[in-house]
C-alpha cells in the first residue's frame, strides 16, 4: 500500500468523523468533534489492517468493529425516570464506524455522500416531545 494513499485515507476518515462530531459537539452532546473523529479513523485503520493481512477473512475484523462500537455507543446511552438520551449519539459513532470502514474499503464517494446526509439528518431539529 502506498503511504500517500494510506495517509490520504486517514485524512478523510478524520475530516468526515469531525464534521459530524462538530455539529453534536455544537448542540452540547457529550460525544463530539474528537470522539467521532477516533471512532472513524479507528475503524478505517482496522479495516486498512485487515484488508492487507496476509491470512484470515477481512470481514470478520470488520465485524468486530461494529460490536466495538455497539459497546461504546451504549456507554452513551442513558435512562432518566421516562426519558432516554444519547441515543442518536450513539446511532451517529455506529454511523460513523461504518463510514470509517468505507473509507478503509476505499469507497470514498459513498463516505462523503453518507456523511452529508448523517450532518442533515443530525441538523434535522425536533421536538424532544415527540417519539421520533
Amino acid at each position: 500500500m502506498e503511504y500517500i494513499i494510506f495517509t490520504g485515507q486517514l485524512f478523510l476518515s478524520i475530516f468526515l468523523g469531525s464534521l459530524i462530531g462538530w455539529q453534536r459537539h455544537n448542540i452540547g452532546k457529550a460525544a463530539g468533534a474528537r470522539t467521532f473523529a477516533m471512532v472513524s479513523v479507528g475503524s478505517t485503520l482496522f479495516t486498512l489492517l485487515s484488508i492487507n493481512m496476509s491470512s484470515g477473512d477481512p470481514s470478520r475484523i470488520a465485524a468486530q468493529i461494529l460490536t466495538g462500537i455497539g459497546f461504546i455507543g451504549a456507554g452513551t446511552i442513558i435512562h432518566k425516570k421516562d426519558n432516554v438520551e444519547g441515543l442518536t449519539t450513539a446511532a451517529g459513532l455506529w454511523s460513523v464506524a461504518a463510514i470509517g470502514m468505507a473509507i478503509g474499503f476505499g469507497w470514498y464517494i459513498q463516505a462523503i455522500i453518507a456523511s452529508i446526509l448523517i450532518f442533515i439528518v443530525f441538523a434535522i431539529k425536533t421536538d424532544k416531545n415527540k417519539w421520533y
